[in-house]
C-alpha cells in the first residue's frame, strides 16, 4: 500500500461475482473471506485467491441482485458494478460499508448544480453552478461556487429521476432530487460524470425508496394532501375543501399515523412529509 492510500476499512463477510462480462453466471455461492475497503480500491480475499477492484472503475452502487435463492437469503449486501461485471458484498454492517463506500468515490469531487430549480411547483430562473460534494450519514452536502451551501437530507427526499439534459451546451445525465427547504417543496438537479450520477442517485434513493408513496387513500384523503402541496394553510383546509373540521380533523390523524404528515402544534397544525409530497404530486399530476 503506497504512502498515498489510506485503509478505511479491514473486516470479514461474505462476497461473490453474478455476473462477467455481461453474463449471468450459473452455480453462485457465496465466499467467506476478508474485506478491505481504502481509499483507492476494494479487495475481495477468500481462500480460492483475491479480487482487487479500482474505485477508478466502479460504475454503479445498485440494490438487490438475486440470481438464486441462496443469494437471496443474504439480506443485507452491497451491488457493486464494474463494467459488464457485479459484485455482491456483505458485511456486518452492510449499512456503514456502503455509506464508507459512496463517501470514498464521491468526497470532495466537483459536480454542477442547480439549487433551486424548482420552488413550490414554480421553475426558478437559476444557472448551473460547480459545488464541490461530501456525503455523511444523514445528507449530501454541496459547497458551491458562489459560497452558498446546499443541503440534501436523505431521509427527507420524496423523489428522484434521473434524465438526460442539455447543461452547459453538453448532454449530461441529470438527477432531480425533491426535497425540502424551509418546508418549502423544492427539486434540486445535480449533473456530473455519469458515475458521480450513478453513485449520489444511490444515496439519495435510500431516503426515496422508504418515502415511496404506495397507499391507498381516499378522495377526500387526497385533496387535503393536494391543498396542503399548494400552500394551503392546515388551519383553512376545510373552509378551502368546503369539508366539515372535524372530518378534516380525523383524516389528520389518519394521516399522522401513516407517516405521510408531522404535526407541528398541538392545534392540528401539519406539514407533509416527503411521502405526503409524493402522494400529493401525484395526485395533482393525475387530474
Amino acid at each position: 500500500m503506497s504512502k498515498s492510500e489510506r485503509k478505511l476499512l479491514d473486516t470479514t463477510g461474505r462476497f461473490t461475482q453474478v455476473v462477467r462480462d455481461g453474463t449471468k453466471l450459473n452455480d453462485i455461492s457465496w465466499t467467506d473471506g476478508r474485506i478491505l475497503l481504502s481509499n483507492r480500491r476494494l479487495v475481495l480475499a477468500g481462500t480460492d485467491g483475491k479480487q482487487t477492484i479500482k474505485l477508478t472503475n466502479v460504475d454503479k452502487i445498485e440494490g438487490r441482485y438475486d440470481v438464486n435463492r441462496t443469494i437471496a437469503q443474504v439480506t443485507d449486501y452491497v451491488s457493486i458494478r464494474v463494467g459488464t461485471d457485479v459484485f455482491l458484498v456483505s458485511t456486518k454492517e452492510s449499512e456503514s460499508f456502503e455509506r464508507t463506500l459512496h463517501k470514498t468515490i464521491l468526497d470532495g469531487e466537483i459536480v454542477l448544480i442547480k439549487h433551486p430549480a424548482i420552488e413550490g411547483g414554480v421553475v426558478q430562473d437559476v444557472s448551473w453552478r460547480k459545488a464541490r460534494i461530501k456525503v455523511d450519514e444523514d445528507a449530501v452536502n454541496l459547497a458551491v461556487e458562489d459560497g452558498s451551501f446546499v443541503q440534501i437530507e436523505i431521509d427527507d427526499v420524496g423523489t428522484v429521476e434521473r434524465n438526460e439534459r442539455q447543461v452547459k451546451s453538453k448532454e449530461r445525465p441529470v438527477l432531480e432530487a425533491e426535497h425540502t427547504e424551509d418546508e418549502t417543496s423544492v427539486e434540486t438537479y445535480l449533473s456530473g460524470n455519469r458515475k458521480h450520477c450513478s453513485v449520489v442517485e444511490s444515496v439519495l434513493k435510500r431516503g426515496a425508496e422508504q418515502n415511496a408513496s404506495s397507499i391507498d387513500l381516499s378522495k377526500d384523503e387526497e385533496e387535503v394532501l393536494m391543498a396542503l402541496y399548494s400552500g394551503v394553510s392546515p388551519f383553512e383546509v376545510p373552509e378551502f375543501l368546503d369539508m366539515d373540521p372535524d372530518a378534516v380533523e380525523e383524516i389528520y390523524e389518519r394521516l399522522i399515523d401513516l407517516d405521510v404528515l408531522q404535526e407541528v402544534r398541538i392545534r392540528r397544525e401539519v406539514a407533509l412529509k416527503p411521502r405526503g409530497r409524493n402522494i400529493a404530486s401525484e395526485s395533482m399530476n393525475s387530474q
